[in-house]
C-alpha cells in the first residue's frame, strides 16, 4: 500500500508537468505567430536598398500600416523565463495538486543522505505549513535544491513581495525535488519495498562475503580488479588490431572518409534463393486453416494449460463450463474485442464473463499458462531448428487506452490522447517469455534484463538484442558483469564515443587510423576503486535480491554525486563491450558479423522485435540438403502471416502474399 501511494503521487505529479509542458509549448507556438508583425518590420529596418528616410513611411504607410503597428504592440508580451514558462503553466495545476499533496506529506515518512538534506528540510517545513494553515514561507526555508531555470520565480515573487506566489512556486519546486529524488534513490522512504533506501536493494556485505566466490564463478568474472581491467585491455588491443586493419584496406564497409570520421555502411538485405521462396510458398498451403477456438481447444487438450486459471478464492471445483468461460474471456482480451462484444458474438452472458474473468484471469495465472505453452514449445521437435534458445529479442509496442488510467501517458507522437506501452521478450525460437506493462513515457531500456534475470522459465538466455532504446552505458555494464552479452542495434553507430585505456599518444601510436577515434579516456580509478561494489550489485540481480528495472531506474537517474552510478558508467564505456564473442564463437571481421552485432539489421517486413538467425552469410544458392534451414531462418515471417489469418476466422491464407481471403 505505501508503494502505491508513492507510485500515485509520483504519476499525478508527473502528468501535471507534462501537461505544464504541453502547454507551455503551445503558448510559445502563438508567441511565434504574434511575432510576424515585428518580423516584418525588421526585414524593412534591415534591407539595404531601403533609404534611411524612406524607412519611417514604409512603416507607417502601406507596408506595414499603423492598425498593424498598433497591434504589435497592444501584444507586446514579457521576456520569457530561464524555463521558458514552464513552472507558470504548472502554476495553473497548483489547485489540483494541493487536493492530495498534503495528505500524502502528513502520511509518508521520507529520508536521505546527506545530498537531499536541504530537500527534506523543505519537506517538514511544507509539512507543518499544511498542519498549522500558515501561507507564509518562512524566510530561512531552503531553496538550494531548486534548479537554476526556476530560480528566477523565486527571485521575482521576493523583490516584488508577493508571497502567495513565493509560496506557489516553493511549493512546487518542493514537490517536483521530491519526486526526483525518490526516483534516483536521493531520498527514500523507510518500510517502502520500491522507494527503500537503495543500500537495502544490494546483498548486505557479509552475505556478499560469503556469495562473491560463487558469483564470480557462475558469471566467470575476476574478483581482483586489476585482473579483469587487464584482461578487458587485452580484448580491446586485438579488436582495435582488427579494426586498424579494416580501416588500412579503405574501401570496406567500415572506412574512415575524408575528414577522418568513422563511416560504417549499412547492411544490404538478405539475398533469398527464388528456390527457397517457392518452397517456402508450397509449405504455407501444407498448412491446414485452424479458427483461433479451435487452436485453443487442441492446446488444452494437450497441455491443460487452462487449468492453471484458478480461482482467487481457493475454490476447488470446476464446472464444466468452465474452460469454454476461460477460452471466451482470453479471446476477448487478446483481440480487444472487449467482454461487452464477446457476449453478443457468443451467446454467453455478459455477467458470467465478467465473473470469469474477475475470479480465474490474473496476472498469475497468465504467467503460469504461459509457463505451460513455453514448456510444450520447447520440447517440439521442430524448435530446435529455428534457434538454441539462448538469443532473445526485446522491444516495445504502443497502445492508446480509453478513460483513466494511473499508467497511461499522453504522447502525441503515437497516441491521440493517452496511452502505454507492453514490453515483450521474444527467444530465437519465437517463444514470448515475458511481457511487462510499463508508462509510455518512461525508458525501454530499465526493462531489459527484468524478463532475462526473473523469468520462471528453463530458457537459457546467454545473449540479447535490443533497439537503440534499450542501450544505456549501465545496461552494458551489467550485462557483461552477469555474463551476458548485450548486442544492440545501435542507431547512427558511427557517431558514438570510443573510449581508450590509456593516453592519446599511446592510442595514436600504436593505431594510426582507429586510435583518433578513441577521443575519450577511461576512468579506470574509478572502476578499481568500486569494483567490489560492481560485482555486488550485479549479484543482487543475479540472486534475486532485486528486480533489475528498480535498481537501472534509480542508478540512471542518480545526481553525480552517486558514485556507484558513476563506475557502473564507466565500467559500461569499456569498448570490448561492443563486440566480445561468446564461449566458442569465433571473433569475426567487423563485416562478417552478425546483424545484431554491427549495431544493424537488414530490411525486413515483420513488425515485432527483431531477430537474426546467427552464421547465416550470403553465398551460393543452397543445395537440397540446406533448404530446410533456408526455410527454418525464414520462418518467423511464415508464421507472422499464419496468425494472421488464424484470428481471422471463415477466411484463409494466401500462399504467395499471406493475404486473407
Amino acid at each position: 500500500m505505501l508503494d502505491e501511494v508513492v507510485q500515485l503521487f509520483d504519476q499525478a505529479v508527473s502528468a501535471r508537468e507534462s501537461k505544464a509542458g504541453r502547454t507551455m509549448r503551445d503558448a510559445l507556438a502563438e508567441r511565434g505567430k504574434a511575432g510576424e508583425d515585428r518580423q516584418a518590420l525588421l526585414a524593412i529596418i534591415t534591407d539595404p536598398a531601403v533609404p534611411d528616410e524612406q524607412i519611417g513611411g514604409l512603416i507607417r504607410g502601406d507596408r506595414i500600416g499603423w492598425p498593424r503597428l498598433r497591434a504589435a504592440v497592444a501584444q507586446a508580451v514579457p521576456r520569457l523565463p530561464r524555463d521558458y514558462g514552464h513552472l507558470a503553466a504548472l502554476d495553473g495545476s497548483y489547485g489540483y495538486l494541493r487536493q492530495f499533496t498534503p495528505q500524502v506529506l502528513a502520511a509518508v515518512t521520507f529520508a536521505g543522505g546527506t545530498a537531499a538534506a536541504g530537500l527534506l528540510d523543505a519537506v517538514d517545513i511544507l509539512r507543518g505549513l499544511n498542519a498549522t494553515g500558515a501561507r507564509r514561507v518562512p524566510a530561512d526555508a531552503p531553496a538550494g535544491f531548486v534548479p537554476a531555470r526556476w530560480r528566477g520565480y523565486l527571485e521575482t515573487a521576493a523583490a516584488s513581495g508577493n508571497t502567495s506566489a513565493y509560496r506557489h512556486y516553493w511549493e512546487l519546486c518542493t514537490l517536483l525535488a521530491l519526486r526526483d529524488g525518490l526516483r534516483s534513490g536521493d531520498v527514500f522512504v523507510p518500510g517502502s519495498r520500491r522507494y527503500s533506501d537503495p543500500a537495502a536493494y544490494l546483498l548486505t556485505p557479509e552475505k556478499w562475503g560469503l556469495q562473491r566466490t560463487e558469483f564470480c564463478q557462475l558469471v566467470g568474472k575476476a574478483a581482483d580488479p586489476a585482473r579483469a581491467l587487464a584482461a578487458a585491455e587485452d580484448e580491446l588491443g586485438e579488436a582495435l588490431g582488427q579494426l586498424e586493419v579494416v580501416l588500412a584496406a579503405g574501401d570496406g564497409p567500415v572506412r574512415l572518409d575524408e575528414d577522418g570520421d568513422l563511416v560504417i555502411s549499412p547492411l544490404s538485405a538478405e539475398d533469398v534463393p527464388a528456390e527457397a521462396t517457392v518452397l517456402k510458398a508450397e509449405l504455407t498451403q501444407m498448412l491446414p486453416f485452424a479458427p483461433i477456438v479451435s487452436l485453443l481447444i487442441e492446446l488444452d487438450k494437450r497441455i491443460g494449460y487452462l487449468d492453471c486459471f484458478t480461482h482467487a478464492g481457493g475454490k476447488q471445483a470446476r464446472s464444466p463450463e468452465l474452460k469454454r468461460n476461460l477460452i471466451a474471456v482470453l479471446i476477448s482480451n487478446s483481440t480487444n474485442l472487449g467482454l461487452t462484444r464477446m457476449a453478443d458474438a457468443c451467446g454467453i452472458s455478459y455477467d458470467v464473463l465478467a465473473w470469469t474473468a474477475e475470479w480465474y484471469v490474473r496476472e498469475e495465472t497468465l504467467r503460469a499458462a504461459n509457463l505451460a505453452l513455453i514448456d510444450y514449445h520447447q520440447r517440439l521437435p521442430l524448435a530446435p531448428v529455428f534457434g538454441t534458445g539462448t538469443l532473445s529479442s526485446s522491444d516495445g509496442q504502443r497502445f492508446p487506452t480509453r478513460g483513466k488510467s494511473i499508467t497511461a501517458r499522453a504522447l502525441s507522437r503515437y497516441f491521440a490522447n493517452e496511452g502505454l506501452s507492453t514490453y515483450t521478450h521474444v527467444t530465437d525460437q519465437h517463444t514470448t517469455h515475458g511481457t511487462k506493462v510499463i508508462v509510455a513515457t518512461k525508458r525501454e531500456a530499465h526493462y531489459v534484463l527484468d524478463e532475462i534475470l526473473g523469468n520462471a522459465t528453463d530458457i537459457p538466455i546467454t545473449e540479447h538484442a535490443t533497439d537503440t532504446h534499450g542501450v544505456t552505458l549501465v545496461n552494458f555494464a551489467l550485462f557483461d558483469l552477469l555474463g551476458l552479452q548485450l548486442s544492440p542495434r545501435i542507431r547512427d553507430l558511427g557517431k558514438i564515443t570510443l573510449t581508450r585505456m590509456g593516453s592519446r599518444p599511446q592510442a595514436d601510436a600504436g593505431y594510426p587510423n582507429a586510435g583518433p577515434l578513441l577521443t575519450r579516456k577511461l576512468n579506470t580509478g574509478l572502476i578499481t576503486e568500486h569494483y567490489d561494489d560492481l560485482l555486488r550489485l550485479a549479484g543482487s540481480l543475479k540472486f534475486g535480491h532485486a528486480t533489475s528495472s528498480l535498481l537501472v531506474g534509480k542508478l540512471s537517474a542518480s545526481g553525480r554525486q552517486n558514485a556507484l552510478a558513476a563506475a557502473l558508467k564507466e565500467y559500461g564505456a569499456l569498448p570490448d563491450h561492443l563486440r566480445r564473442p561468446l564461449p566458442g564463437r569465433p571473433c569475426l571481421p567487423a563485416q562478417d558479423l552478425p546483424a545484431v552485432e554491427q549495431g544493424r539489421v537488414p530490411p525486413r517486413t515483420q513488425t515485432g522485435p527483431a531477430l537474426r538467425a546467427r552464421g547465416r552469410h550470403p553465398g551460393p544458392a543452397p543445395g537440397a540438403a540446406e533448404r530446410a534451414g533456408m526455410v527454418a531462418d525464414l520462418g518467423h515471417e511464415r508464421r507472422r502471416r499464419v496468425d494472421h489469418g488464424v484470428l481471422r476466422p471463415g477466411r484463409r491464407v494466401d500462399a504467395d502474399c499471406g493475404a486473407a481471403h
